[in-house]
């Protein structure tokens, strides 16, 4: 038994209950309450990170409503949350990245989500230093989209200096970064928003802005080389029409919201993927062009490399409001508006 590992057993004993908001039914922001439950348990391969911040996400109130539920299912009372800034309180006896006193970031999966908390455990290989120029709150706001945005970009698109890049709604938690890793990686950058964003997007870095309220992107766009969707509908079909031969239409919406309402959860997810398999056909067979539907990978050595980035000062942090925790009721209110500029933040501590 090292130091660490006595020093993190002791602490535990005086630590047995923490707060958490769970909802307890699918439904309204009204089924979240916060409780006093018990503390988690650390496995060999985890680490208990004391949560200092913690961000909401579309996928969660999409979780709280019952909208994922044939996919993700939840055994009720359960805590959500996928965004996590904090501090390394106790490591699993196989962990030898992580010490106790660590500033860390993550993005959990959805297997180990729960960090609308005071504690969280989380599988160390998905967890990544904080970088040390930014507060817990500006961490948080960044490794479910900073993933996802990753994953589209450099992973499946692998966008290359001098291509162009659509990024669909731009203000957006995902479009936000996006911007600033293609405007990184030296891409030409195009997107869309209302027009109160069009200063914060060219902020960012676009290039050319898109007013989604006036215009149709493939009736003023010029041929792109990769498109990040993210509305769903018919955004797919329309972007594979500004694509070139060759190039890379990357999706985060799947269009489950609309489906799963129009034929109910289980029906919906057939649906889901019987649309995904007629894009990727006629991506490849009609259009010349590679479809990739993009599902955020927990990843803590790809969130060091954002990491990195964020330290260079390459890509910035971007909060719109922060709620404390026993607002996230309201939190999930505002989310759900779909007005937000960046991240909502939740103050744990």
């Amino acid at each position: 038994m090292t130091t660490s590992d006595h020093t993190t057993q002791e602490e535990s004993k005086t630590v047995t209950t923490m707060k958490a908001a769970r909802m307890h039914d699918y439904g309204g922001p009204e089924v979240l309450k916060v409780d006093q439950v018990p503390m988690p348990t650390c496995g060999p391969k985890d680490v208990l990170i004391e949560v200092h911040a913690s961000a909401v996400n579309p996928i969660d109130w999409k979780i709280r409503k019952g909208i994922n539920r044939a996919v993700i299912r939840k055994n009720l009372p359960a805590t959500l949350g996928m965004d996590v800034s904090g501090v390394v309180t106790q490591v699993g006896s196989k962990v030898t990245r992580f010490k106790v006193g660590d500033e860390v970031f993550s993005s959990p999966s959805h297997k180990r989500e729960g960090t609308y908390a005071e504690y969280v455990v989380i599988e160390a290989d998905q967890v990544a230093p904080k970088p040390s120029n930014l507060t817990h709150q500006e961490a948080a706001s960044i490794p479910l989209v900073g993933l996802t945005a990753w994953n589209c970009l450099v992973d499946a698109a692998q966008l290359q200096k001098g291509e162009h890049v659509f990024i669909e709604a731009g203000a957006g938690g995902v479009g936000t970064f996006a911007i600033q890793l293609a405007k990184h990686l030296g891409a030409t950058v195009s997107t869309t928003c209302s027009p109160r964003n069009e200063g914060f997007v060219r902020e960012l870095g676009a290039d050319h802005v898109v007013d989604y309220r006036s215009e149709r992107f493939e009736e003023v766009l010029p041929p792109q080389d990769v498109v990040l969707e993210a509305m769903g509908g018919d955004s797919k079909e329309r972007a594979l029409k500004i694509l070139k031969p060759g190039g890379r239409l990357t999706s985060i919406n799947s269009d489950m919201s609309n489906l799963t309402k129009k034929h109910g959860p289980n029906i919906g997810v057939l649906a889901v993927a019987a649309r995904l398999i007629n894009i990727t056909v006629s991506s490849r067979l009609c259009h010349k062009v590679r479809f990739h539907s993009v599902i955020r990978t927990p990843d803590g050595q790809n969130l060091a490399k954002i990491g990195q980035l964020l330290e260079q000062g390459a890509i910035k942090p971007l909060i719109d409001r922060v709620f404390p925790l026993d607002q996230i009721a309201d939190a999930h209110r505002y989310s759900e508006e779909g007005h937000a500029r960046g991240k909502i933040i939740i103050q744990v501590r």
